[in-house]
């Protein structure tokens, strides 16, 4: 059976216009407050080479890395195979036994080309090293 309606149906409208404008209040609200990742930062204090270096912590463990002229890496004194950064990253972490506080140093020729001086840096950034020294020689004086 079927019956008649006595009206016609009446079509229904949903005002998006409000819907928008909470949308794009919500989207600025949450560009505002996000925080984005930084990029992992190491802040490296250079030694002034006029007065040479202080023995305050010699009787400390540390590592060092010694790069030279034509970018060969050598941790404590010990050559490495070859100059990828994942064997400095295990040559680091044997040496220091995982400590990352102990204090790093990087002793680099004059003429190192400056991406292994870098690799250096990115190598003790990735394991957390936090006392980075780059060695210098004292200036020779100008007389």
């Amino acid at each position: 059976m079927k019956f008649r309606r006595r009206k016609p149906r009446e079509t229904i409208d949903i005002n998006l216009v409000s819907l928008i404008d909470v949308v794009f209040i919500l989207l600025l609200f949450f560009v505002v407050t996000t925080t984005f990742t930084r990029e992992t930062q190491m802040r490296v204090d250079l030694p002034q080479s006029v007065t040479g270096a202080s023995a305050d912590d010699v009787d400390k463990k540390h590592v060092d890395i010694t790069i030279n002229a034509e970018g060969t890496y050598s941790v404590n004194n010990t050559l490495l195979a070859d100059s990828k950064l994942d064997t400095l990253i295990d040559a680091l972490q044997k040496e220091s036994g995982g400590d990352t506080s102990l204090p790093l140093s990087i002793s680099a020729d004059g003429k190192t080309p400056h991406q292994s001086v870098i690799t250096a840096m990115d190598a003790a950034g990735k394991l957390g090293f936090a006392h980075l020294r780059m060695t210098t020689v004292e200036a020779a004086s100008a007389n």
